[in-house]
């Protein structure tokens, strides 16, 4: 890895320390952490004080309502935590083919604050209330909105402000006071959010599953639609799971098994090894990626879903026939595209480390804001993560109660030949799993730095119109190529939908963070 080769002109460096690394999409969410950090708490206290922020700072993207993932490592050892929920035991009816986004009907159990607890009581070292205490203080007295987050809340302005219906009043009130999205510089702040970030801090997150607050989101969808019941909240709680990995030319990389689709990424790698892929973005070397990321999404659609429904499929994914298989029906011309059954939505990701531990955290509202709804009074505004599911009735991802849906959020963790080693992901729906692979493919057949990587332009799959998206910096003869082997190539100016990315790194008592150049991020070295 060579720090000091950077062919792509973000201006951004990689940033070094000896003490603790932190990287996120908003710079007072680093500050946030820092502050944990100064305090005495360590890189799973600062990573949860970032999520906490996150919620307050970028609320286009995740929230209270929301679900969460992680992995950390601690004592050479890597723990996976998967906090995202399950649908109701009293499903709202769907007419017609497809799920509506907004409104009850794809709202299952918000998971996050369960991880955020979990984490803390594993890892944790400070009081719970002193790691809130940042966002609380965020959302009590304001801050000022971010350029980045506030084009995500401006291109949110028409639809959720489109949206009919008593339900709905909250959450226009809170996230579009005056009827608008707030501007850049524009300081915004949410009452309700604080007083609910002090009760989850007081209560140690046992009041939004089983005490007044969990009575308060009950109370709301009796009172509009919903079905999430006192049961559907007091029974919930988050796994520990065993991360799946796969090697790859010398590095290892980790991802969560299902219900996320980090096995994409896995498989994907595990098909292109076999590949002599050439360095840099070649037009024979991206097609075969491009191919593979198809192929390894077809099998993850037909089969991720609920894990203690269908256990073990994300290992049988990456099976040894599985992948022969794949590798084998990528040919020199483009292929058949696989076919969703459930739409792409938003995150943020983070990543924290110390001399001892490092984490990987990544979580979400799925579509933006999630559902539109708010519970009154709370700030807790509640995802849609039931668009994960799908409605045949035959599907192993079927919408059915008790479930835990599809989840579009990976958190991923990577060692690299040379002894670095640490998490590492991005946030942007199917672009998730993509760009796993392409920073991978970047770091280890590249030699890129972490920051360099995260410059580079990024293709992605595209599955609406069915195109292969590259960003502007690739050289167009690049994307003529491709498109004589039959890709459907389009130039996409717009930078916020490759995704945003952190990577957190250490080797040998160093510690390196990189941040994303298409957000607002930061990263900090102490």
């Amino acid at each position: 890895m060579d720090l000091e080769r950077y062919p792509y002109p973000s201006g951004r460096r990689v940033v070094l320390g000896t003490r603790a690394a932190l990287a996120a999409s908003h710079p007072l969410a680093v500050a946030a952490g820092a502050r944990v950090l100064a305090r005495g708490g360590n890189a799973v206290d600062a990573a949860l004080a970032m999520a906490a922020a996150l919620t307050v700072l970028e609320p286009t993207a995740n929230g209270l309502g929301g679900d969460l993932f992680a992995l950390v490592e601690e004592g050479g050892r890597l723990f996976g935590l998967n906090a995202s929920g399950k649908s109701p035991r009293r499903l709202v009816p769907v007419a017609g083919d497809r799920i509506p986004p907004f409104g009850w009907a794809a709202v299952t159990v918000p998971g996050a604050v369960s991880g955020w607890a979990a984490l803390w009581r594993r890892f944790g070292r400070l009081p719970f209330a002193e790691v809130l205490a940042p966002a609380i203080a965020y959302a009590r007295e304001g801050h000022p909105v971010a350029p980045e987050v506030a084009r995500a809340w401006r291109r949110a302005e028409a639809v959720y402000l489109g949206l009919r219906g008593p339900e709905f009043a909250a959450f226009k009130r809170v996230f579009f006071p005056g009827g608008r999205a707030p501007a850049a510089g524009e300081v915004w702040r949410s009452e309700g959010h604080a007083e609910t970030l002090e009760a989850i801090a007081e209560s140690e997150g046992e009041a939004f599953y089983r005490g007044d607050l969990a009575e308060r989101i009950v109370a709301f969808a009796r009172a509009t639609g919903g079905t999430l019941s006192e049961e559907d909240l007091a029974g919930h709680a988050p796994l520990w799971v065993e991360p799946l990995s796969v090697g790859y030319r010398g590095a290892r990389v980790y991802e969560l098994p299902p219900n996320g689709q980090g096995v994409v990424a896995l498989l994907a790698l595990k098909v292109l090894e076999a590949f002599d892929l050439p360095a840099g973005p070649t037009e024979a070397g991206l097609h075969r990626a491009v191919e593979a990321t198809k192929a390894a999404f077809a099998r993850a659609f037909a089969h991720v879903a609920d894990p203690e429904a269908h256990p073990g499929v994300g290992a049988g994914l990456l099976e040894a026939d599985a992948v022969l298989e794949l590798r084998a029906a990528i040919g020199e011309r483009a292929g058949p595209w696989p076919e969703p059954a459930l739409v792409p939505g938003g995150t943020v990701y983070l990543a924290a480390a110390d001399r001892e531990r490092s984490v990987s955290l990544i979580q979400s509202n799925y579509r933006g804001f999630g559902a539109g709804l708010l519970v009154p009074g709370t700030g807790i505004a509640l995802h849609n993560r039931g668009l994960g599911f799908v409605l045949a009735p035959d599907h192993p991802n079927r919408r059915a109660p008790g479930r835990r849906p599809y989840h579009t959020i990976i958190p991923g963790f990577l060692e690299l030949p040379g002894g670095w080693r640490g998490p590492f992901g991005l946030m942007g729906g199917f672009m998730q799993p993509q760009g796993h692979l392409q920073l991978v493919l970047r770091m280890v057949d590249e030699g890129l730095n972490p920051q360099a990587a995260l410059d580079a332009p990024r293709w992605q799959l595209a599955f609406a119109p069915r195109e292969l998206w590259l960003e502007p910096g690739y050289d167009p003869a690049l994307a003529r190529t491709l498109a004589e082997r039959g890709h459907r190539v389009r130039i996409e100016p717009e930078y916020a939908v490759f995704g945003r990315g952190q990577i957190v790194l250490r080797r040998e008592g160093v510690l390196l963070a990189a941040s994303e150049p298409r957000a607002d991020g930061l990263a900090l070295a102490l």
